[in-house]
């Protein structure tokens, strides 16, 4: 660990020039006292470190060197193609491979060429989670994410299903899985991995237990990581619209169904040429009528529930109950 901080001290003063103990302290992670004797290591090993005084001084390397040490290493490479998702390199523990990665590609481009990589930062920046949560890390992603890099196999407990009541003691399952790789999906970690002859998708926060069997198995080469969770990801919400709902959408109601819907069920909605009142005939699939209930609330006057009955009679219940505070 301090032999790479070192060598990405070199490398962040090669390129940018000149940089204060404060910036570097930052860039790397440690105080301004590490910073100094990092610099007395440095100098004594023969890099021409020095130190330039006054209001505008700092951190400098002697005018004309250069450094080799531009090689990436394996984790530093792959790395470097997640470094579009912060999230998903601090979660893994990259962050210190994808510094040295990006330092080192850096260091080797061409002068005219040097300050793409801060362009781009400035620029474009990727934010995984969705809106009002925050981003959890589970404590066992780190032992995961090791096991996923190198194809060692894992002893997991996790809880199965979701609880209706929290008093309720979870039920734990046990498992030895091969584990495919990660997907971050807005905010939250998944696992794809293969069990015995099936490949399956499990919720990262939800294993309590995570344990290297010291075991390494052989991947499936045929293995699509991206593909198979758009595969997985469709089925599992196709799976989840098991009810269907039959409405009427004023103009404005068709419009606004996309707001209050997921993209998938959107799709899914067969909605038909409107009447001689501008309305439409829709057919919805619904995860629940508790959910269509819901949704139907949020359309307001502009949707009309036909089928079935029960929820035709809760959402008239609640508009009654709607217009009573209003009179």
């Amino acid at each position: 660990m301090r032999a790479a901080r070192l060598i990405s001290m070199v490398l962040l003063l090669q390129n940018r020039g000149q940089l204060t103990s404060t910036e570097l302290a930052a860039e790397l992670g440690v105080s301004p006292r590490t910073i100094a004797r990092d610099a007395l290591e440095l100098a004594e090993a023969g890099i021409p470190v020095y130190t330039e005084q006054g209001r505008d001084g700092g951190y400098k390397l002697l005018d004309g060197f250069r450094t080799r040490l531009t090689g990436l290493g394996r984790e530093e490479v792959e790395a470097l193609f997640l470094s579009g998702a912060p999230e998903a390199l601090s979660g893994m523990g990259l962050d210190a491979a994808a510094l040295a990665a990006r330092l080192k590609v850096g260091a080797a481009l061409a002068p005219s060429a040097r300050e793409a990589p801060a362009r781009v930062r400035q620029r474009f920046h990727l934010d995984a989670p969705g809106w009002f949560r925050r981003m959890e890390t589970p404590e066992v992603l780190s032992t995961l994410s090791s096991a996923v890099w190198t194809d060692h196999t894992v002893e997991v407990s996790y809880v199965r299903g979701k609880r209706l009541v929290e008093t309720v003691e979870p039920t734990l399952v046990r498992r030895v899985l091969e584990p495919y790789g990660l997907v971050l999906k807005a905010g939250v970690w998944y696992l794809a991995a293969r069990s015995g002859n099936d490949y399956r998708v499990y919720r990262v926060d939800r294993f309590r237990h995570v344990a290297a069997c010291g075991t390494e198995f052989t991947r499936d080469t045929d293995f699509d990581l991206s593909e198979f969770w758009s595969q997985r990801s469709e089925d599992f919400a196709r799976s989840m619209l098991n009810d269907r709902v039959v409405v009427r959408l004023s103009p404005l109601g068709a419009k606004r169904l996309r707001f209050t819907r997921e993209p998938l069920s959107v799709a899914m909605t067969r909605i038909d040429e409107p009447d001689a009142d501008g309305w439409s005939r829709a057919v919805l699939p619904v995860e629940s009528l508790d959910v269509a209930y819901v949704e139907m609330l949020a359309l307001g006057p502009d949707v009309q529930v036909l089928q079935p009955a029960s929820l035709r009679a809760r959402v008239a219940e609640a508009a009654r109950r709607t217009a009573e505070l209003y009179e």
